[in-house]
């Protein structure tokens, strides 16, 4: 096992929702450490890059108009084997698919949104997270 960081974004369903402390809770419960938290709005440069490859797809424009309902909250979360963990916890990107006792299986849309308003975004491999977490986060930010 492997000490790694991920990034973790409270979608706009997750912060209009105000379940953002509820699942905050069940990551700290995982034992994950938070390394750094902020609440900010979301650019169309910054989800340009963040979703690039998927910004030449003809859904992009209803995604970023998602991503700017509200502020979002980026998170930085430390443990072993934090990244599969997370993910694990999170269930699939498909609320309609998460089990029940999943965060997306508990709070995720089961509507036609259900894979873009899932509560939560996680990194997907230790590149992934590298490259998000300096995307969301300034040098001084992540402690």
């Amino acid at each position: 096992m492997a000490t790694e960081t991920t990034l973790i974004l409270f979608k706009p369903d997750a912060v209009a929702k105000n379940i953002v402390g509820t699942v905050l809770s069940r990551f700290e419960k995982e034992g994950f450490k938070i390394r750094a938290l902020k609440m900010m709005s979301l650019s169309d440069e910054i989800l340009a890059e963040h979703y690039a490859h998927i910004a030449d797809k003809p859904f992009f424009p209803d995604v970023r108009s998602f991503m700017q309902e509200t502020p979002v909250i980026a998170m930085v979360l430390e443990g072993e084997d934090v990244i599969s963990k997370v993910r694990d916890l999170l269930g699939p990107t498909d609320s309609k698919e998460a089990a029940a006792g999943t965060i997306r299986g508990d709070f995720g849309d089961k509507g036609g949104d259900a894979k873009m308003r899932n509560v939560c975004h996680a990194s997907d491999g230790p590149e992934t997270a590298t490259a998000e977490i300096r995307r969301f986060f300034h040098e001084g930010e992540v402690y």
